[in-house]
């Protein structure tokens, strides 16, 4: 009897509960559904962040470009003028308002750093001042770029281009000043605007610009017959379109943390503001024209 009797001292236990086989195959599934589980949860993080970070880029995107269809709108429409003023608005476009407009883009850009860190650190009525201290510093540079729109026919010359085009292009850039002086209060609007993640107020404001710019080009170039001064008016509209727009929506109730109306200390500190502005025009000019 006592032979029969299982003692445990004989049992070995280094010996596995379950064959080494099986014990295997269980890690193997328990690791393949955690790896499942953690390539889910990235995907859907990506999904997330994908998904907000479209809600900030996809309207800065799509006003940009419509800044930009703009004037390829009105050059179309004055391209069935003739070819002296399809080079004569071409030009003035590109060489005296892109000459601008990149010097001035640059400077509203200082709102970035500037309007950026004070929201992140909750000093909203700080955003108002620098909104207003940079329409000041770049109201003050348009009439210092002023210049390029009134001789811009002898500049052209200077450079080459035949005296019918240059003297057609010197008229249009005349035309444009307004469109020049836009710039001003729009830049620092967008920036302003930017930097409280209200995109989508610019991209909507941008399409009624847009729309406003094929309407007033039909009704200026084609039935009325104004030529090129009816092609640069089409412009100035289209851009002042923008600038009420964007005034509009940040004054009258859009932003109420931000906007606490004019105040006297955005005229304080303008020495300083204007060398961070021509810093970063010039900077980001070089950059435009390389």
């Amino acid at each position: 009897m006592g032979s029969l009797v299982h003692r445990d001292d004989d049992v070995d236990i280094n010996q596995p509960l379950l064959p080494e086989s099986t014990s295997h195959l269980g890690s193997k599934a328990s690791t393949s559904e955690e790896e499942d589980q953690e390539t889910k949860q990235l995907a859907s993080r990506i999904w997330i962040e994908t998904r907000k970070l479209w809600k900030i880029v996809g309207p800065a995107i799509f006003s940009r470009v419509v800044s930009y269809s703009m004037n390829v709108i009105t050059q179309a429409f004055a391209g069935h003028l003739g070819e002296v003023e399809l080079a004569a608005i071409s030009i003035a476009n590109t060489v005296i308002v892109g000459f601008n407009f990149g010097l001035l883009l640059g400077m509203a850009s200082a709102l970035e750093t500037l309007c950026g860190q004070a929201f992140g650190a909750k000093r909203y009525r700080m955003l108002g001042i620098y909104l207003q201290r940079s329409w000041i510093v770049l109201f003050l540079c348009c009439f210092v770029l002023l210049p390029f729109y009134i001789f811009a026919a002898p500049i052209l010359k200077l450079l080459g281009q035949p005296d019918d085009v240059a003297e057609s292009s010197g008229v249009v850039a005349c035309w444009l000043i307004p469109l020049h002086f836009s710039f001003a209060f729009q830049f620092p609007l967008q920036r302003f605007l930017q930097s409280q993640l209200k995109n989508i107020v610019i991209a909507w404001v941008s399409l009624a610009g847009l729309i406003v710019n094929v309407l007033m080009s039909w009704l200026l170039i084609y039935v009325f017959d104004f030529g090129l001064v009816g092609a640069a008016v089409s412009l100035d509209i289209s851009w002042w379109v923008l600038v009420f727009g964007l005034y509009g929506y940040a004054v009258c109730g859009g932003c109420p943390l931000t906007w606490s109306g004019f105040s006297m200390e955005a005229f304080s500190g303008l020495w300083e503001f204007l060398k961070l502005s021509a810093a970063s025009g010039v900077m980001l000019w070089y950059l435009s024209i390389n």
